[in-house]
This record gives C-alpha cells, sequence and structure tokens, in this order.
C-alpha cells in the first residue's frame, strides 16, 4: 500500500545518477541478496539511544516515514506506523495521532499505542540517559488515549513536530528502563521494519526480508553490511567485484564514474563540513581572528579538488534548499587581503616566522579530525594551507573518536551537521543557540565552538514556536544574516554524499535529500523496501 504525500514548502537540488547498464549476478551468488560496505561501525540499533532518528533504520518504522523521488521540495513525510498524517491543535502544541492496525513486530507481538508511548517515554526518562532527550525538551508528555491513538503535548507550539516521528518505534516489552546504551535492543533490534537482523559481529550484519511487513515484503531478500572503516579498502573490493555497493569518498567515487558495470551515485545532503572556533582558545575566540578566517578559505577551491565537485560552499550551516528561509546574501568573500587587514587593525602583528601574535598569544591552533575520515583530512589540511597564507599558523591532528569531543572546548575540530535536515529548526538550533553552549547540554558536538549572541538566540526561539510559515522563513533568514556578522565556525562545504553501487538489475531507488548521518543505511539503498525486479 503507497500513501500519498503532503506538499513540502521548500526545494531540493536533484541526485546526479550515472546510467545503469546491464544487469549483474551479486558477488553472494544470489541475485536476490545484496552484499555493502559501510565505513561506520554496525551495532547500537536502539531508536532510544539515536538510531535512526532521521528515518533510515531498516529494521524499525516510524509513526512517519520519508518520501523520495521529488526534483523540488524537502522531502515529504507520509504515514507508516500512523494510520494517517498526525492532527495538531489550533496552536500546534496537542498532536494526535492515530495507529495503523494489525501490524506486528519481528518478535511476533502486536504493535499498538502503547508501544508509541514506551519509546517517547523512554527518551524523556532521565534513567535512560538518551543523547535524544535535549532534542526532545519540548515534549512534556505522551498518553495513548484509546486503543488505536496517541496524544503528544508540547510545552510550545512547535510546528516541525512532525519531523520528530520519525524515530523507530520498539516493542514496550523491550523498553525495560535503564542507561539506553546498554540495552539489548542495540544489538538485538526488535521492530515493526522490512527488514529484521538475522545475525550480528564487529566486521559484519546480515539482515533478511521481513516476509510479514505490513506494507508488502521486500524482493531484495538478503542484505549483508560490512564493516570497513578504509576508504580504500572499500574502493579496492568495490573494484574487485566482491561487493554490490559501498559509500565511498568523492574523489574515489569519481575513479568509477566511466567503468562499466558500475555507478556512481551523488545524493544531495545538508550535511556540512566547518571547522569550530573554540571560546575556550584564546586566538579561536578573538572576533577579529574568526572573521578573517572565514575571508581567507577557499571554498570553491575545497569543492573542486576534495570533493571533485560534489558540493557546494558553505557559509552558515543553512543551505538553500530551505527556499524562503534561505538568504542568499550570508556568504564570506574570498578575500585574503581583507582578512590580513582586520588582523593588523586587531592587533595581531606578524612575526620573523610570518605568524602573527597578539599581547603574547601566537596566531597558532590545533583542528583536530578523525583518524579514518580522509574527506575531513583533507579538509582540514587545506584549511591550515589558506590560513597559512594570512600569517595563522594551524596544525592538523588525528583525534580518536573516544577522546574527540572532550577537547573541543579549547581545540578546534572539522566537525559535520545536518543531524535532522527536515526543518530549519532541527538543522540550526543545537549549532547555534547558547543553551548548547552550556555544560551537560546536549552532546560534546553540539555548538562546539560555544557560541553566544542573544540576537541569534532570540531569532532561533521565535522561528521554534512560531506557526506561521512566513514568520519562521523570516526569523531563519535573520539568523544567517546575523551570524555573517558575527561568525562562530568557518563553515567550508555542504556534501554530496557519494556512492559506488554494481548494476544489478533493480529498479525503484529514488533520490532523497540526506542528512549529516550517510553510509549505506542512505545512498542508492535507503528505500531498499521499494526495490523490485522490472
Amino acid at each position: 500500500m503507497k500513501l500519498v504525500p503532503a506538499l513540502s514548502l521548500f526545494s531540493l537540488v536533484p541526485i546526479v545518477l550515472v546510467a545503469c547498464t546491464a544487469p549483474d549476478t551479486s558477488p553472494s551468488g544470489d541475485d536476490t541478496a545484496l552484499v555493502l560496505a559501510d565505513g561506520y561501525e554496525l551495532g547500537n540499533y536502539n531508536p532510544v539511544a539515536g538510531f535512526g532518528e532521521a528515518g533510515e533504520a531498516k529494521v524499525y518504522d516510524g509513526l512517519l516515514r520519508l518520501t523520495g523521488g521529488q526534483d523540488t521540495g524537502i522531502p515529504t513525510l507520509e504515514p507508516a506506523l500512523a494510520a494517517e498524517m498526525p492532527v495538531p491543535d489550533a496552536d500546534a502544541t496537542v498532536w494526535t495521532v492515530k495507529v495503523r492496525d494489525g501490524v506486528r513486530f519481528t518478535d511476533g507481538t502486536a504493535f499498538g499505542p502503547e508501544d508509541v508511548v514506551a519509546t517517547y517515554r523512554a527518551i524523556l526518562d532521565p534513567a535512560s540517559a538518551s543523547p535524544l532527550a535535549t532534542s526532545y525538551d519540548m515534549l512534556e508528555s505522551v498518553e495513548a488515549t484509546g486503543p488505536d491513538t496517541v496524544e503528544f503535548r508540547l510545552a510550545y507550539p512547535y510546528a516541525p513536530w512532525p519531523t520528530k516521528l520519525l524515530l523507530g518505534i520498539a516493542p514496550s516489552e523491550r523498553l525495560t528502563g535503564g542507561p539506553a546504551e546498554r540495552s539489548p535492543l542495540n544489538s538485538q533490534p526488535v521492530g515493526t521494519g522490512p527488514y529484521r537482523l538475522v545475525s550480528l559481529r564487529p566486521d559484519q550484519a546480515v539482515y533478511a526480508a521481513n516476509e510479514d511487513y505490513w506494507d508488502g515484503a521486500p524482493q531484495v531478500k538478503k542484505l549483508t553490511v560490512v564493516y570497513m572503516p578504509d576508504d580504500n579498502a572499500r574502493a579496492q573490493r568495490m573494484a574487485a567485484g566482491e561487493l554490490d555497493g559501498a559509500n565511498v569518498p568523492p574523489l574515489l567515487a569519481n575513479t568509477f564514474a566511466d567503468r562499466a558495470g558500475y555507478e556512481v551515485v551523488a545524493n544531495t545532503s545538508a550535511d556540512w563540513r566547518g571547522v569550530t572556533l573554540p571560546a575556550g582558545n584564546p586566538v579561536t575566540a578573538d572576533p577579529a581572528m574568526r572573521m578573517a578566517l572565514n575571508l581567507a578559505v577557499d571554498r570553491g577551491a575545497m569543492v573542486a579538488n576534495i570533493l571533485g565537485g560534489h558540493g557546494r560552499a558553505a557559509y552558515t550551516p543553512v543551505p538553500e534548499v530551505y527556499g524562503d528561509a534561505y538568504e542568499a546574501s550570508a556568504t564570506f568573500p574570498f578575500d585574503r587581503v581583507r582578512a590580513e587587514h582586520l588582523l593588523r587593525d586587531a592587533g595581531w602583528v606578524p612575526g620573523a616566522d610570518g605568524v602573527r601574535s597578539k599581547d603574547g598569544v601566537r596566531a597558532e591552533f590545533t583542528v583536530m579530525y578523525f583518524p579514518q575520515d580522509t574527506l575531513r583530512r583533507d579538509l582540514a589540511q587545506a584549511f591550515a594551507s589558506d590560513t597559512s597564507r594570512i600569517g595563522v599558523r594551524v596544525n592538523v591532528e588525528a583525534v580518536d573518536r573516544g577522546v574527540f569531543p572532550g577537547q573541543l572546548t579549547t581545540r578546534a575540530g572539522l566537525l559535520g551537521g545536518g543531524d535532522l535536515p527536515y526543518d530549519p529548526d532541527t538543522q540550526l538550533y543545537s549549532t547555534l543557540h547558547s543553551s548548547y553552549a552550556q555544560p551537560g547540554v546536549g552532546s560534546g558536538y553540539d555548538n562546539a565552538s560555544g557560541y553566544v549572541n542573544p540576537e541569534i538566540d532570540r531569532a532561533l526561539d521565535d522561528a521554534r514556536r512560531s506557526i506561521d510559515p512566513a514568520g519562521r522563513a523570516a526569523d531563519y533568514r535573520a539568523v544567517q544574516t546575523g551570524y555573517v556578522a558575527d561568525p562562530g565556525y568557518v563553515m567550508l562545504v555542504f556534501l554530496d554524499h557519494t556512492y559506488v553501487m554494481r548494476d544489478g538489475g533493480w529498479t525503484g531507488s529514488t533520490p532523497i535529500l540526506e542528512p549529516h548521518s550517510h553510509g549505506v543505511a542512505w545512498g542508492p539503498w535507503w528505500n531498499l523496501r521499494d526495490w523490485a525486479r522490472p
């Protein structure tokens, strides 16, 4: 059963696909199976712990799900475990959802409103220590109000609440309390989704089609995902014909463009890459330094030489996909001369080695990146090269993910964002609002610069609580205008997520705007449930 989507208010840049050629047999030897390689660790499949927040989980369904294939527009939402679209009251503080009847979890238990209630209450429960709790601070309560209805009560009007209904629903019996990161659901997920997890080990996850799926059994019957963190290894295994698909950095992906039997897929995303400018560092906290760094970077060269053309320059966290909420004038020119003048006027004087200093503080800082992320490494190195041209020395250092966030208060990081990009609120709020600069609020990656700007806070709060589309768009334009006058990061690029897949004769893959999270849960496989043989 397919449902008619609602209209969207924003625009989407389309995906670029290389045309298919003749089908080929999967490396598994089974033409109903796929073998994919992912650069991201396997496991941690508990939705309360943040898994699949944007609706990409194949073992779970949310109350709503994304639809793809639009040439324009933010992806629209359609009912999944909801029987129909949620209904708000007049001020959008009470949302009523009728749930779908006749759905079962893969453990055979029946789905009902109690499972919705249990999932969302678990996020709010301090004992869960859910990383999503802060982003659901507008939710006051959730109740089953009948045998097939759920009512969400919000602390304030929140127009983008439907984006919060993409979250996967787990059985109430499996939500037994305690820290979400220790739940058995992390390794033994149970959902209503089109696939079920058959086996899991650190280097491989195997999924089988849910033959009783409420929306029809998938035609791809088996999915094997291999954990392969090295970018070059994934590309080499693809070239050797050992994989059906993989996420591959753009320059490596481009090497497959002219190879017979392969497709290169570049999905538009709202996923930004940028350099944090921590308020706890005397160099990066200086307003003149922050502005000068933004003027000194050659974003166009980064898009051309590091992204291989698969992306766009970024100046703020807001991509043009947001239509009326996007402020096209909110940019920084590439102007090294002006950057040098700003630093000179602010007292940053070149030393004998060309590196500036001010009041005994040398214009030198470190940018961290994740060791196995070659794209972030290359962007960090390009940033360092650009800043050296204005007398600022940037040292680039690979830092393990486990200790990375704890160092962001004083050391810069090459970060990404856009975790839930289907509304400007979820794209911006945790990145720029000063509440996330407070200790213990959100994760270590939220507002990692410690950025504080009362005018931007006010516009973000006004937009968050407004149900007027025109008013919200005006507020978000004001955020961008205010930000470029007082930047807190050096935003570099928006990525097109790049993938390589072997031609297998399947149809059904459609365009979709991707969030920060990518890997093979997204790409051409995001809607694997809809794939079919012609």
